[in-house]
């Protein structure tokens, strides 16, 4: 090669054009079209080729050319132990063969395939980001002189970084999205494996509930505990199933809201939180205060019943036999306040925001006396925000908590 000065004033000005206008391509194969193009352009080369490393072969493909690539030419594979792109990546360096005919690692069969003839062949790694060769960008047969410079090399080094970077680039992309796709189609199955069992659990629930509750009228002392115990497990058994169903809910992306105007105090009236079946079992006392002007909200009423019922369900959960529940609707500047309190254990400070993860339990899955899946919460905030609303919990440890909800009223939502 000629020893003149490596990349002169022209050829630097035209590479800072080249980044700035790869930088705004966005598609491997046209920024590598990009590239061979340039690279033919400014090594004054006949023609330009990027070939990759195939990772699960360990050979070398054509990817790019600045000729018209043949359908058949992509599917040549180029070996690398005797080839001259071959022996570029494996030693991760430069080569310069002057005179292809004369290297025993030549192959013609390419030149065949396109109907070009070879002579030259200045070829460059194109290494990853760990300088790491992952294929060769090569000019071939320079135009009107003996050799390639060695303005010639580095103007091909350059490139071959930026095109070893985008490759790399873009691969990370691919595996990302296929993560991304494999992720979703687990969640889909997920989604849809909670969403049947819901569903077909129901039923039979529904008819072993209605025979205990016809049996048990009919059946002595003894016999009736032995109902009520199976009672028991039944209706834990429906909260859970209205857990997943709740869950399959969010879920599945039925989020398409149909909001209305919802007289929050009228709503809880309606509901009849009070005579919850599982309070009135443990003995507990549930009392309603309730304003008497309306407070209206816009939101997706039945949205809000299942934020109402989690709550409810969650207070009972955790407050003893003969406890107390106290509901309160209130306004609240321009919100309209649902507030429930109880006098169960009470939550930690810590624990008061990972309360509404899912799946999250404040108690040792080990020992833990609650039973639960640990979504109600959860589902209840996703809810409570798909409204546009805040929720949010208070505890003083062994006086009880008390759950917020705020919704804005009608008018006043931002």
């Amino acid at each position: 090669m000629n020893n003149k000065p490596k990349l002169d004033a022209a050829r630097l000005s035209r590479m800072v054009e080249i980044s700035r206008a790869l930088n705004s391509i966005t598609n491997l194969d046209d920024l590598l079209s990009h590239i061979i193009k340039e690279a033919a352009d400014l090594t004054q080369a006949e023609a330009a080729s990027i070939l990759l490393l195939d990772p699960r072969t360990h050979q070398l493909h054509f990817k790019a050319s600045s000729n018209q690539i043949p359908s058949q030419m992509a599917e040549i594979m180029v070996s690398l132990d005797d080839s001259i792109a071959g022996a570029i990546l494996r030693a991760n360096k430069p080569m310069y063969i002057q005179d292809v005919t004369r290297d025993p690692r030549w192959n013609p069969q390419v030149g065949q395939v396109i109907n070009f003839d070879t002579r030259q062949i200045l070829g460059v790694p194109m290494r990853n980001v760990n300088q790491e060769p992952v294929g060769v960008l090569e000019a071939l047969n320079k135009v009107d002189a003996a050799h390639f410079s060695v303005q010639d090399l580095e103007t091909l080094a350059v490139l071959a970084d930026i095109a070893g970077v985008a490759v790399e680039k873009a691969r990370l992309f691919t595996e990302l999205e296929q993560a991304n796709a494999t992720l979703s189609e687990l969640d889909e199955v997920k989604s849809n494996f909670i969403s049947i069992a819901s569903h077909e659990l129901r039923t039979p629930l529904a008819v072993i509930m209605g025979y205990v509750s016809f049996l048990r009228e009919d059946a002595d002392e003894t016999v009736a505990e032995q109902f009520d115990t199976v009672l028991d497990a039944a209706v834990h058994l429906r909260g859970l199933i209205q857990d997943m169903a709740n869950l399959s809910y969010v879920d599945a992306g039925q989020t398409t809201l149909l909001r209305q105007m919802v007289d929050l105090a009228a709503l809880v009236r309606e509901m009849e939180l009070a005579s919850d079946e599982t309070a009135v079992a443990k003995n507990q006392t549930i009392t309603l205060t309730l304003p008497a002007e309306p407070l209206t909200v816009v939101v997706d009423r039945s949205m809000i019943e299942v934020v109402l019922g989690n709550l409810l369900n969650n207070a009972v959960k955790f407050t003893p036999q003969n406890g107390r529940i106290a509901i309160i609707v209130e306004r609240q500047g321009r919100e309209a306040w649902f507030r429930i309190q109880d006098t169960g254990c009470g939550i930690a400070e810590d624990q008061l925001e990972r309360i509404f993860s899912r799946f999250y339990q404040v108690e040792s899955p080990l020992a833990r006396q609650h039973e639960g899946m640990g979504l109600g919460l959860s589902i209840a905030k996703e809810l409570v925000e798909l409204n546009h609303g805040r929720i949010w919990a208070e505890s003083a440890r062994q006086a009880g908590s008390e759950f917020i909800v705020a919704l804005p009223l009608a008018g006043d939502r931002g």
